[in-house]
């Protein structure tokens, strides 16, 4: 019996020790994994921003196309110009309503 016991507590704490093992070795990879998932964000952000930049770039590429004279852009330059009006009659609205 006393035997037995002995057995089951020298089994415990191989498994106790197998735990913490296992323990450092998952904390020692959600470490790497926090990092790798910091710097994958940062990447992500850089490259949205910088496709931000490259869509807006495109826009008025395809703006100066239409002001160019470009066919295919027409209707791009008329709902630009439409837009741009409607912005100036809001001001113009506004101004009129606060007396100026």
């Amino acid at each position: 019996m006393l035997q037995d016991l002995e057995n089951n507590f020298s089994e415990l704490e191989k498994k106790i020790l197998l735990l913490q093992k296992n323990y450092k070795n998952l904390t020692e990879s959600l470490s790497e994994l926090t990092i790798e998932h910091e710097d994958l964000k940062k990447k992500y952000d850089e490259e949205r921003r910088r496709n931000q930049v490259l869509a807006e770039e495109q826009k008025n590429i395809k703006l100066y196309s239409a002001i160019s004279g470009n066919p295919e852009h027409n209707r791009l330059m008329k709902n630009h110009i439409n837009r741009l009006v409607k912005e100036i009659d809001f001001c113009i609205a506004q101004l009129q309503n606060s007396g100026l």
